[in-house]
């Protein structure tokens, strides 16, 4: 009897969907993910339709749209509790499941269905203040920090390096690498293709916090780009500069550096994050073709969210503009367990984090719960031209900067919820998003069509964003709206 294939679900932090070899990057370095990208499938329209963290990976372990799984913003606290999930519905399938590496769900030891969790979240706020109950501390619930001060004493942390967890501020790690977390994921991962049942396929989630900041990858990294011609920042003829002149020297703002030295040296250590990262899932990759597995094993590849880099005046995420939200997605093996794939290739479908759970249960032959909101992404890696959907409608609670917003293979069309300012770009004509074209006559019928859209998703959310007939800005609106 031929041998049920493995999975392997490569996830990444705050990793934009440009910043890949394979992707076109000019600057960029990854050659791994560039060799799972030409034996496999890229999307390069896949989005997080609320890009930031919890929210993220709510739709991930899932399947649900943010309507549904409750989530549209970023609040710690708030227990998981649905009653399907990815790892749920695998082990229910005979598959042994592992996570090793984040998370960030509550309470922090919250398996979600895996059978088994070595946990590292990155730094967290939530969980790191003194407040924190002793259970829920990271100093103690993850195991990454538990490891590090067994390694390197007591008093070893992350933030030795004198960087903070949302900070636009680079430099090199201070310890030897195989300390990093980066590392220590990749370490996990293949201590666990050691110690797995040979006899029931697995799979496994390599969950990396990396290229999420600090930007902090070994010295080595940043020697790469030190002395490269960096592509700026883009900046569209619509930003105004307000915000970094008010906030340009705070090391975690909302706008990055107005420092241009301190912009190259985020751009710098952002990248070197991003080429650590995949010469460790290199590493991966190797051991797995070592236990002769590589061929037997499904790769999907993806990120949470992106990260802004200083676009537009901007850092960080949860914001509707391209670098927050547009997201790596790629689907990666052996052409035996992918009939029909031609691998190499671009799908230009519109897809989202939700379609990952239906699409790995649709591979392992498991049943797909009917409540799920996502959708199988075989038939288009396969090359069967059904389409995905039409567009996809994505938010994000955000304070002065709430946003909701569509997005289809050609354009976008943004509105915020505080002052109800609209813009639209031509994604076809201008992918960066350098030219608000709300106000160009050539562009009122479409922009029309996708402001009725939105009108008629929000008709009845409880906020009251619509009456069915008109956006209505100011209304309340909250990070988290419980599960519907």
């Amino acid at each position: 009897m031929p041998k049920r294939p493995n999975i392997v679900l490569i996830m990444t932090d705050q990793l934009r969907g440009d910043c890949l070899g394979y992707a076109g990057h000019p600057d960029v370095k990854t050659p791994y993910l560039d060799t799972l990208a030409s034996r496999g499938v890229s999307f390069d329209h896949a989005y997080s339709s609320c890009p930031s963290c919890i929210a993220a990976r709510a739709a991930l372990h899932t399947g649900l749209s943010q309507e549904h799984h409750g989530r549209t913003g970023y609040e710690d606290g708030i227990p998981w509790r649905y009653p399907h999930t990815l790892a749920g519905e695998l082990t229910k399938a005979g598959y042994q499941t592992q996570c090793v590496g984040k998370m960030h769900v509550h309470p922090m030891r919250n398996y979600l269905g895996f059978q088994n969790v070595e946990l590292h979240d990155g730094y967290l706020h939530y969980s790191r203040y003194a407040s924190a109950p002793w259970k829920e501390s990271q100093k103690i619930a993850d195991d990454y920090f538990h490891w590090l001060k067994q390694e390197k004493g007591v008093d070893a942390d992350v933030t030795d390096t004198g960087l903070e967890c949302n900070g636009w501020v680079a430099r090199p790690w201070i310890y030897e690498e195989k300390y990093h977390p980066t590392n220590w994921v990749s370490d996990r991962s293949i201590d666990f293709l050691r110690r797995r049942d040979p006899e029931r396929p697995f799979f496994l989630m390599a969950s990396y916090v990396r290229p999420h900041p600090p930007f902090d990858a070994p010295g080595y990294y940043f020697d790469l780009y030190r002395g490269r011609n960096l592509s700026p920042p883009a900046v569209g003829d619509w930003e105004d500069d307000s915000l970094l002149v008010s906030q340009g020297r705070v090391f975690d703002s909302k706008c990055g550096p107005v420092d241009p030295d301190l912009i190259r040296e985020a751009q710098i250590g952002y990248y070197a994050c991003i080429t650590h990262l995949d010469h460790q899932i290199g590493r991966l990759l190797q051991a797995l073709v070592e236990y002769e597995e590589y061929d037997n094993t499904l790769f999907l590849f993806t990120s949470d969210h992106g990260e802004e880099l200083c676009d537009h005046h901007m850092f960080r995420k949860a914001r509707p503009y391209e670098g927050s939200c547009r997201i790596p997605l790629l689907i990666s093996g052996n052409e035996s367990l992918l009939a029909g794939m031609r691998p190499g290739t671009v799908c230009h479908e519109v897809v989202e984090l939700r379609d990952i759970m239906p699409t790995l249960l649709d591979f392992a032959g498991a049943p797909i719960p009917e409540q799920i909101d996502g959708e199988s992404l075989l038939p288009a890696v396969a090359g069967r031209q059904k389409p995905i959907r039409a567009f996809l409608h994505g938010e994000h609670f955000y304070g002065e900067d709430s946003n909701h917003w569509i997005v289809t293979e050609k354009d976008k069309y943004i509105w915020y919820t505080e002052t109800g300012e609209e813009q639209y770009f031509d994604l076809s004509a201008d992918p960066k998003e350098l030219h608000n074209r709300i106000l160009d006559p050539k562009y009122y019928d479409r922009i029309d069509t996708l402001r009725k859209t939105l009108i008629q998703l929000l008709k009845d959310r409880p906020e009251g964003f619509s009456d069915g007939s008109r956006l209505i800005a100011g209304q309340p609106y909250g990070p988290y709206m419980g599960k519907r």
